[in-house]
């Protein structure tokens, strides 16, 4: 992926994060990464070295409530649109497409039972029986994935 463009209020939420998150770095070589981030942000452009980062800091701000919490719901809407612009946000909604195009194949059938299992510190499986087909999908950090499908 080349550079990203933030503009407006996804511009400045990247911004004020990454200063947070730098503010707090103890370790010189973060220190110097997120103050690339800074400066990337402040430019309006995210360069690909800062990337990875960017998701990182804007996880931690949504995972955490604390960009609701400072910039509103907007704040929080502009902050998601930025995160699924970038790798793990695109990959996250490419899982749970696929997994809603599978699960469209319960469409229309009689619903049997749905059970969610906790399988791991923020690890989820969701089951559905519907039409005589069984759908395991599983949800984590890393997205939704298809598990098992069948009768």
């Amino acid at each position: 992926m080349s550079a990203l463009a933030v503009q407006g209020e996804a511009r400045e939420v990247v911004l004020a994060e990454a200063q947070a998150v730098h503010a707090m770095a103890v370790d010189e070589g973060m220190r110097q990464q997120l103050a690339e981030l800074v400066a990337a942000a402040d430019g309006g452009e995210i360069g690909e070295s800062e990337l990875a980062l960017a998701e990182s800091v804007l996880e931690l701000g949504l995972q955490s409530g604390r960009i609701r919490a400072v910039y509103g719901p907007g704040g929080e809407q502009a902050a998601l649109r930025t995160l699924r612009r970038l790798p793990r946000g695109r990959d996250r909604v490419e899982s749970t497409n696929e997994v809603s195009a599978a699960l469209r194949t319960l469409a229309g059938t009689t619903l049997e039972n749905v059970t969610l299992a906790a399988v791991a510190p923020g690890a989820f499986t969701l089951t559905i029986d519907a039409g005589g087909v069984s759908a395991s999908v599983r949800l984590d950090a890393s997205g939704a994935r298809l598990t098992s499908l069948g009768t």
